[in-house]
């Protein structure tokens, strides 16, 4: 917990989540919901045109309603720590090793500020590289899945 001043230079007790930080039952937060906050940070980094699945990943993602965990990948160590690997295509251009760290320092501070738990590990997967006009394209297409298609049945 921590002490927050208020206006009568009297002090709050605001809780933080953590484990001892709720009298009233337990506060966890779903591995989804970490792959989400990952996921934006990721985009935020200059360089990073997309974070990309695996071919399993797509499969998956078909029978699945859980679109903002595809290229992320949430687990947590043994003493609770979040172990975090994610899979990005990059800008053409850029020097891919100048990119990463600055991926891997996003998201670990993205993840500790928002669940206030340790982040051990940030692996970061390069599935590939794109160029503007390839970025611009796909933008500029529709994107069509099975539901939007006609279906004879």
């Amino acid at each position: 917990m921590s002490k927050a001043p208020t206006s009568s230079n009297e002090e709050t007790t605001i809780p933080s989540i953590n484990e001892e930080s709720s009298s009233l039952g337990e506060i966890r937060i779903n591995h989804s919901v970490v792959s989400s906050i990952v996921r934006l940070a990721t985009l935020e980094v200059p360089g990073v045109c997309s974070v990309a699945g695996s071919f399993v990943d797509g499969i998956a993602d078909i029978f699945s309603k859980k679109g903002d965990e595809r290229g992320v990948r949430v687990d947590e160590d043994e003493v609770g720590d979040y172990q975090i690997e994610i899979r990005v295509i990059l800008r053409f251009g850029l020097e891919l090793a100048a990119v990463t760290p600055n991926i891997q320092q996003r998201v670990a501070e993205q993840v500790e500020s928002m669940t206030s738990k340790s982040v051990a590990r940030v692996n970061v997967i390069i599935d590939g590289v794109r160029t503007e006009a390839q970025e611009q394209l796909e933008q500029s297409e529709p994107a069509t899945s099975w539901k939007d298609q006609p279906h004879t049945d």
